[in-house]
């Protein structure tokens, strides 16, 4: 058994403040400490490009910072001096700033597949708008969700899918059917089935596979025929797939889509966009009933939005999108031929496109575990990597990149005595990290 010590006292300690005051310990479901290893989740201090540094000291090379909303890494001077300069003008006005406009010509001019757009501060409140938007407009109660896609939204009619359903009234539940990604025979069939009633399909265009050839495009082609809302929920594939989001890497146009995380580098700003004649509806332009789109006291934040604008325009003079791919690819072929090196080549599994990399552990049987990815988390983290999945940062480097297979290479060491015994308990050091999405504690 590997008995080497890696501790977090001073984490510990302000895990336990948190707790007593903080619903979950963590205002994010995803960073709680549930989902590392006992007594072993870090309480960040502060972070700079590829890393961070905890309350205890430790340095930790970073991926999927603010849960893939830090694309940049952290602190990144362009983005610090366009929002620092705004900080000092007043961040929130009786009116619109004149900010507004620049930031909306910026987008439509990344994103040039919308006609209008409305910032906001979380995807959820996008996303949510979206379905609003869509009801309003077809007249239809129901709205399909890809059953493949884990998130969408914290609203109800999102979340009385998962398994954390309190409080959410069945009437509600009912309105949300699935629908299964890259099947359109499938798609079509639920369509047939509540014909006329589903205003919309809502799904991240791309994923941890790529769309099977012509899948956009049909789907493009079924909502068209059944009178429903495309929706792209372009969260994570905004700006990681390409400048222009997966529409743009694609080239299928979506009705309606969302954009977050990457949009602002770790400031709060998402945004809705889409089709004129759809988005105007929110609007004061038509003669129609209106639809409450989207109002938010702090959509509009001056440096949230010119924090956007720095970051579209450090992905075009950059080539950011390029980079984290370039890195991603470093990353992905070192972790694996590291875990082929240590006999875990089929239990450690890298996953996903090279700018968005997720890994599986699986056991004996290849089936996942939570279990092993404990084992798997609390090596990394006591080599001083944080990594709750491998999506990179456009301030990673080649040393990063080299620490970290290094690192995963004496993980799979581990991982490799631990299927020769056929027990990963000794190496887990406390109780097994678990699910976001479960019933009870």
């Amino acid at each position: 058994m590997d008995t080497e010590e890696f501790e977090l006292p001073r984490s510990r300690t302000a895990n336990e403040r948190l707790h007593a005051m903080i619903p979950g310990g963590a205002h994010t479901y995803a960073k709680g400490d549930d989902q590392y290893p006992e007594n072993l989740a870090p309480v960040i201090s502060h972070g700079r490009g590829a890393h961070v540094w905890d309350v205890d000291g430790n340095r930790y090379v970073e991926y999927g910072s603010g849960l893939r909303s830090v694309s940049l890494g952290h602190a990144h001077p362009r983005v610090v001096e366009a929002v620092r300069r705004e900080l000092d003008r007043g961040s929130n006005f009786v009116r619109p700033s004149v900010l507004e406009v620049e930031a909306a010509e910026r987008f439509l001019a990344t994103v040039p597949t919308a006609e209008m757009v409305k910032f906001a501060k979380n995807g959820s409140d996008a996303t949510t708008a979206a379905v609003r938007l869509a009801r309003a407009a077809t007249g239809r109660p129901r709205v399909a969700v890809c059953a493949d896609h884990p998130f969408f939204s914290v609203d109800d009619w999102f979340i009385g899918t998962t398994p954390m359903p309190a409080g959410i009234p069945a009437a509600t539940t009912e309105l949300t059917v699935a629908f299964p990604y890259g099947d359109l025979t499938a798609t079509e069939e639920l369509l047939t089935r509540y014909r006329d009633e589903i205003a919309c399909l809502i799904l991240e265009p791309a994923g941890h596979t790529e769309p099977p050839p012509g899948y956009l495009e049909g789907l493009r082609e079924l909502a068209d025929r059944h009178g429903c809302v495309l929706v792209f929920d372009e969260m994570i594939t905004g700006f990681r797939w390409s400048e222009a989001g997966a529409q743009g890497l694609y080239g299928v146009v979506p009705d309606l889509s969302t954009f977050g995380k990457a949009l602002g580098n770790g400031f709060a700003v998402s945004a809705l966009a889409g089709r004129r004649e759809l988005m105007e509806r929110g609007g004061l332009r038509h003669s129609g009933e209106r639809v409450f789109l989207l109002s938010t006291t702090h959509g509009a934040e001056t440096h949230a939005l010119a924090a956007a604008m720095a970051v579209q325009t450090v992905y075009a003079e950059e080539g950011v999108t390029a980079r984290l791919h370039a890195l991603g690819e470093k990353l992905a072929a070192g972790v694996r031929e590291a875990a082929a090196g240590m006999g875990v080549g089929d239990h450690v599994v890298v996953r996903g496109r090279a700018s968005n990399l997720v890994f599986a552990t699986l056991d004996e049987k290849g089936r996942p575990s939570q279990e092993y990815r404990t084992l798997f988390l609390r090596r990394l983290l006591a080599g001083g990597v944080l990594a709750p999945s491998f999506v990179v940062s456009g301030a990673l480097d080649d040393a990063d990149i080299e620490h970290t297979v290094d690192v995963v290479a004496q993980a799979c060491a581990v991982y490799r005595k631990a299927l020769d015994a056929g027990d990963p308990t000794p190496w887990l050091g406390g109780r097994p990290v678990k699910p976001v999405f479960r019933r009870f504690v």
